[in-house]
C-alpha cells in the first residue's frame, strides 16, 4: 500500500514537471471559442473601424476602508456611454483585505479576481515559485475568497501575479487544475500598436517576454489578457499607470 502511494506521488511529480512543451500556432486547429493564437489580428477578420474599444478598469492588492472610499466616488453609479453601468475587475491579496468590502464591490456588479495570498517579497520568490507554491499562493486563495466574500467560487476566473512577475508555466498549471480561466500579469512591449488580442496557452506564445520566465508549456484552455504597456512622455514603457514616472510636463 505505501509503495502504491509513493508510486501514485511520484507520478504527478513528474507530470508536473514534464508538460509537454508548447508548439508553433497552427492556426487552423486553433479555433475560437477554446482557443486562440497569440496573435493581433482581429477575432472575426473585423475591420478596425468596425470593431468596438474595449477598455480593461483594474485595481490591485488589498481592499479595505481607506481605499473603498475612493472606490465608491468614482465607480458607483457610472455608466458607459451606451447606458450599460461601468465595470471594473479587483485584483485582490489578503493582506489588509475587508472581506464584508470585497463582497459589497462584488453584488454591485464588479469582477473580484485573485492577486494571491502573500504578495511576499522578494520579487524572486515568484520567479522561483513551485507548482506546490502557486497552489497554496492561487487555488487556496480562491477558495478562501469564495467562503470569506461570499462569492461562489465559479465567479473567481482570473489571475494576476504580484510585481507581474512571471513564474514560468506553474502558475497556469495551477490555473487549469483548479478551474481558473485567465491570466493578467504579463505585459507587452512589442506588441502595442496593433496589440495582441486575448489568445491561450494551447500553443507557444509570441508575446515578448519582459518579465521572465514566462510560460513554455502547452496548457490548454488557459487564456492569457495581455497588458498593452503604455509610453510615457519620455518614451518609457509602463504596464501600470503607477510604473508610468514621466506623465506630465513641467
Amino acid at each position: 500500500m505505501k509503495l502504491c502511494i509513493l508510486l501514485s506521488i511520484l507520478a504527478v511529480v513528474v507530470a508536473i514537471n514534464e508538460l509537454p512543451l508548447a508548439k508553433e500556432c497552427d492556426e487552423n486547429a486553433c479555433k475560437l471559442p477554446n482557443c486562440r493564437c497569440s496573435l493581433t489580428s482581429i477575432p472575426g477578420g473585423l475591420e478596425p473601424r468596425n470593431t468596438p474599444q474595449f477598455v480593461s478598469v483594474t485595481f490591485d492588492d488589498g481592499v479595505n476602508i481607506i481605499n473603498i472610499e475612493t472606490y465608491r466616488e468614482i465607480l458607483y453609479g457610472r455608466r458607459n456611454s451606451n447606458g450599460c453601468p461601468a465595470g471594473a475587475t479587483f485584483y485582490v491579496s489578503h493582506e489588509h483585505t475587508s472581506y464584508p468590502l470585497v463582497n459589497e464591490l462584488y453584488n454591485r456588479g464588479f469582477e473580484i479576481a485573485l492577486h494571491s495570498m502573500t504578495h511576499q517579497t522578494p520579487q524572486t520568490y515568484w520567479a522561483q515559485a513551485s507548482y506546490d507554491d502557486m497552489m497554496k499562493e492561487f487555488g487556496d486563495q480562491r477558495t478562501q475568497m469564495s467562503h470569506f466574500g461570499l462569492i461562489p467560487i465559479n465567479q473567481l476566473r482570473g489571475v494576476r501575479l504580484p510585481f507581474l512577475q512571471m513564474t514560468g508555466n506553474s502558475s497556469f498549471q495551477v490555473m487549469s487544475d483548479v478551474g481558473l480561466v485567465y491570466d493578467s500579469s504579463w505585459p507587452s512591449v512589442r506588441y502595442v500598436n496593433p496589440g495582441l488580442w486575448p489568445y491561450t496557452l494551447d500553443y507557444a506564445s509570441t508575446q515578448d517576454c519582459n518579465v521572465p520566465p514566462c510560460p513554455t508549456a502547452s496548457i490548454p484552455g488557459t487564456w492569457i489578457l495581455p497588458m498593452t504597456s503604455w509610453l510615457d512622455l519620455n518614451g518609457v514603457a509602463c504596464a501600470m499607470v503607477d510604473m508610468c514616472f514621466h506623465m506630465y510636463e513641467g
